[in-house]
């Protein structure tokens, strides 16, 4: 019994000492955390709130906003250039992210074969990942698909005279979305984890029952590797519906040529920056988060469909 009662004293001494030092845990947490959650109340949260105020009222930047309710999501449902502007960001998203993504798993199977050098080949890869949203590359994409760029020269070679990629309406949609394409390399190194994380034993098996490469990428890798697939997709299609940079660079902010390169991100700067609606592009904004987030919430209906987990 005197064991008991001395382990029993033990257990309420130990609970009243760490009830005494809790408090100085939780204050402890406290001040490490003081720093993020200032950032995410004062970057993230009151911008957020007032972004959302601004676009029920009219504001130029120099007055105090003026309540005027639903008049700017009216506005936005009789606005042309809005709907233009939808039309090409739809266009570039659903064109160049399936493209991105195809090179990207292309890349990496490449890539999975066990390639001498491969660390080098896959910096290599990844790098315009890192440069293409850059104003620099804007730039120099701009001067490869120019009258006198590179890629005319290079068809004069031939006896070709190519067109003015960037300013033929025609066109200058399609250098946007191959510069999306050229930066794959961040889904590619994605994919390039996921595929060395299938067991060979299932390709064995697959090439005992005589299934060819075909087969066994449709049966063995696409099935194993489409939670990866999927994620590679919603991150994607995120950034491609928020891309602005080239765009802005290689139209020179205008979205021409006949708004050809308009993108929503690229509209809304205009109506914010340019013609100070600040009111108006704030209705804007949250009109892409609710577009963002229905596209997102589908991708996630429809993965049922299609996404397989080895549980």
């Amino acid at each position: 019994m005197s064991a008991i009662s001395e382990l029993s004293q033990i257990r309420r001494v130990g609970g009243k000492r760490g009830a005494r030092e809790r408090p100085k845990d939780t204050k402890a947490a406290l001040v490490f955390l003081a720093p993020w959650l200032l950032g995410l109340i004062l970057v993230t949260v009151l911008p957020i709130g007032a972004s959302l105020y601004l676009s029920f009222t009219k504001y130029d930047l120099f007055n105090a906003p003026e309540w005027i309710g639903l008049d700017n999501y009216v506005r936005m449902s009789q606005d042309p250039r809005l709907g233009a502007s939808l039309g090409v960001t739809f266009v570039y998203v659903l064109v160049g992210v399936p493209l991105a993504m195809a090179a990207a798993l292309g890349v990496a199977l490449l890539l999975d074969k066990g390639l001498r050098g491969l660390a080098f080949y896959r910096s290599m890869f990844y790098l315009p990942s890192l440069l293409g949203s850059s104003v620099a590359v804007a730039i120099l994409w701009k001067q490869i698909f120019g009258v006198d760029g590179i890629v005319n020269q290079f068809l004069a070679v031939f006896g070709i005279e190519g067109p003015g990629w960037i300013s033929n309406p025609d066109t200058a949609l399609s250098t946007i979305i191959l510069l999306s394409v050229w930066g794959f390399g961040a889904p590619m190194v994605i994919f390039l984890a996921g595929l060395r994380q299938i067991p060979v034993m299932y390709y064995e098996a697959a090439s005992v029952d005589g299934a060819g490469p075909a087969r066994q990428f449709f049966s063995i890798t696409l099935p194993l590797l489409s939670p990866i697939v999927f994620f590679n997709l919603v991150l994607s299609m995120i950034g491609a519906f928020q891309a602005f940079t080239q765009a802005f660079i290689i139209s020179g902010g205008s979205g021409g040529p006949s708004d050809s390169t308009l993108f929503y991100t690229l509209y809304l700067y205009q109506k914010g920056f340019t013609a100070f609606d600040m009111g108006y592009a704030s209705a804007m904004a949250w009109l892409l988060v609710a577009i963002i987030a229905g596209f997102t919430a589908v991708n996630f209906a429809l993965s049922k469909l299609w996404v397989f987990y080895d549980d």
